[in-house]
């Protein structure tokens, strides 16, 4: 039985993931942003472990939900898969002076990997649309250029692959990839997406706590159980190192 914990698991994949896992007899605690999604969240998953509390949203909000993590004990597996989608139609600047969609996306992950006790195993939700993703870092809070809500989400998705891929290098003894679940008629994928709900968390979930063979690589990127190619950035070290140096900068915690 492996502890997890899922991050933005009220609703969507994070949710079918919970449930999944928990009927394969894993002990899942899941996450909402306010006590509101919380409820709906236990109602949903009964036998949940646990449901943590925690507003993604801003730095506080971060840290906080990373300290009610290691208090509730250490995980064997987090599943970052809270996240705002492509159809954001505005620039929202949080309370730090950042764009929300990178804070939750991008910031979220980093500070809560930085600052949680280390599993063995860490999966980031990334997406199909991390492959029109620029991993440029002269404006990745949009704040000179015309916001455009599918791009900020692409880049975001793109840097979910990075960091991934450069907590995999730096962290030898964590098995770290990215996932993308597949076009899914979520709230986030909207109604006409094509592709197998279904499948949509088989795979992080597979990825948290299987002990197949293809399960215990790191440094990949996954879609439905099969490794799937990426930009060649994403591989390159100096951009990982890149991307984490400015999280490193904006949060003021250096993994």
């Amino acid at each position: 039985m492996a502890h997890v914990l899922i991050t933005g698991s009220s609703d969507g994949l994070g949710l079918m993931a919970g449930r999944l896992l928990v009927g394969q007899g894993h002990a899942v605690t899941l996450h909402a942003r306010n006590d509101q999604r919380a409820a709906h969240a236990r109602a949903a998953v009964p036998d949940a472990e646990n449901v943590l509390v925690g507003d993604l949203g801003s730095l506080d909000g971060i840290r906080s939900l990373a300290a009610a993590a290691n208090a509730a004990g250490r995980f064997d597996a987090v599943i970052h898969n809270a996240g705002i989608g492509f159809r954001e139609p505005r620039r929202v600047q949080t309370v730090d002076g950042l764009s929300q969609l990178f804070t939750v996306n991008v910031l979220a992950p980093y500070l809560l990997t930085a600052l949680m006790t280390r599993p063995d195993r860490l999966v980031y939700l990334s997406s199909g649309l991390a492959r029109g993703g620029d991993p440029d870092l002269s404006d990745p809070q949009w704040t000179d250029r015309r916001w455009s809500g599918t791009q900020a989400y692409s880049d975001s998705k793109l840097f979910d692959v990075l960091l991934a891929f450069g907590i995999a290098r730096l962290w030898p003894d964590v098995l770290s990839n990215s996932v993308e679940p597949g076009w899914v008629a979520t709230k986030m994928g909207g109604l006409g997406a094509p592709d197998d709900l279904d499948q949509g968390p088989v795979t992080q979930a597979w990825l948290a706590v299987s002990d197949d063979e293809a399960a215990m690589l790191t440094g990949r990127h996954f879609y439905h159980r099969q490794e799937r190619f990426v930009s060649a950035e994403a591989h390159e070290a100096k951009a990982q190192d890149a991307l984490l140096d400015y999280c490193a900068e904006l949060t003021g915690t250096t993994i």
